[in-house]
C-alpha cells in the first residue's frame, strides 16, 4: 500500500467536497470483501451524516484539511469584488455554480455567493437562485466558522455583512438615468 500523503487525527475538521465541513470521529478498521481497510469516520452535523472513507481514498475524492488563513482572506475578498453575472441559459449557469460548490475549493465557493447575492434593494432572486445562493454560502459559512471556532450562524452573518458592504459599493454605479 502506498505511504498516506494525507493524514487526519480524530477530532480533526475536514472538507470533503461534496458534503462541506466534518469531523474526524473515529478511526475504523474493517473487514470489507476479505480486505482488511482503515477507514475515516465523518460526521457532518449539519446533514446529521456518518460517512466513512478509506483513508487510502482521502486524497483522490479530494478529503483536505481546512483551508489555510491565507486562502480564507482569499475568498473573503472575493467576496468584496464586482458580481459576475454570465448572459448564457440559467440552467448552465446554475450546472457551473454546483460544480463550483462541490469542488470544495473555498474560492470557488465565494465566487458563486458573490455572483448570487441580492441586497435588499435589487430584484428578487428565483427559487432555484436563492437555493444554490444558500448551500454555497452554507458551505462557505462552515468553513470559516470551523476555522475561526464560531458558530455557522455568526459566520453567515460576517459573510452577508461582506457582501452588503460590497453591494452597496457596486450599487451605487447604477444610478437609474
Amino acid at each position: 500500500m502506498a505511504a498516506k500523503a494525507l493524514s487526519f487525527d480524530v477530532g480533526d475538521y475536514v472538507v470533503y467536497p461534496k458534503h462541506g465541513v466534518g469531523r474526524v470521529i473515529e478511526l475504523q478498521k474493517q473487514e470489507i470483501a476479505g480486505m482488511q481497510l482503515e477507514l475515516y469516520v465523518l460526521r457532518f452535523e449539519k446533514e446529521k451524516m456518518t460517512l466513512r472513507v478509506p483513508t487510502n481514498k482521502a486524497e483522490s475524492v479530494g478529503m483536505r484539511k481546512l483551508s489555510s488563513d491565507k486562502t480564507l482572506r482569499e475568498a473573503l475578498e472575493t467576496l468584496k469584488g464586482k458580481p459576475k453575472v454570465k448572459r448564457t441559459m440559467w440552467s448552465r449557469r446554475a450546472q457551473e455554480y454546483e460544480a463550483k460548490i462541490n469542488s470544495g475549493d473555498l474560492v470557488s465557493i465565494a465566487e458563486v455567493v458573490r455572483d448570487l447575492f441580492r441586497a435588499e434593494d435589487q430584484p428578487e432572486q428565483s427559487y432555484s437562485e436563492r437555493q444554490i445562493f444558500e448551500a454555497a454560502a452554507s458551505r462557505l459559512a462552515r468553513e470559516l466558522a470551523a476555522m475561526e471556532q464560531v458558530d455557522e450562524p455568526t459566520a453567515l452573518e460576517k459573510i452577508l455583512d461582506i457582501l452588503r458592504k460590497a453591494a452597496a459599493i457596486w450599487n451605487k454605479d447604477k444610478v437609474p438615468a
